[in-house]
């Protein structure tokens, strides 16, 4: 998308959200390099948000995530995984090697974040932002590994998605594919 498009479709973002950044992307999260990341730079996007694991019965999933990223980010889909270690300890690694063992296993492009956690008393703020807000339609603890949020456009939580909710399924990319189609 040219820049003058981009501009005028956050332009039109801030008119509908007042300017302001939507709450679930008003956080800093550090890349899988460890490089902070403000999530406002997701304004406008429709965001897909995956707590990730490389030692799990559904990391198989990292290959339907990234088909997705490359059939849906030119149309603006961001993918956001967020590796966690709570379930069953399935996210040994270190970042530099959770993000070797992506790459070279499953050709992971989609943007990868620091080891996070998603439980607890040391639950990150994003998470517990998407699992208690008083405004989410979709609470409740993480589960398991590979829970998916979908968010749309304009900030709002659109979906939630179990971890066996396949990336390439009909109910995850038909949700997706409607919030693309929402300016």
């Amino acid at each position: 998308m040219n820049r003058i498009l981009m501009a005028a479709l956050l332009v039109l973002l801030q008119a509908r959200t007042g300017g302001k950044v939507p709450e679930v992307l008003n956080f800093t999260m550090n890349s899988i390099t460890g490089q902070p990341v403000s999530l406002s730079k997701y304004q406008g996007k429709v965001v897909l948000i995956v707590n990730t694991a490389s030692e799990c019965g559904f990391t198989y999933q990292y290959e339907g995530l990234e088909a997705l990223h490359k059939k849906y980010a030119a149309q603006g889909l961001s993918i956001l995984g967020f590796p966690s270690n709570d379930f069953g300890q399935q996210e040994p690694g270190t970042d530099t090697e959770i993000q070797t063992f992506c790459k070279s296993n499953y050709g992971v492009e989609f943007d990868m974040f620091s080891k996070v956690e998603v439980l607890g008393g040391g639950k990150v703020p994003l998470y517990r932002y998407l699992t208690s807000s008083p405004t989410s339609k979709f609470p409740g603890e993480i589960e398991w590994n590979f829970e998916k949020f979908l968010i749309g456009r304009d900030g709002q939580i659109l979906a939630r998605f179990k971890s066996d909710a396949e990336p390439g399924s009909a109910e995850v990319t038909g949700a997706i594919e409607g919030a693309l189609l929402k300016k």
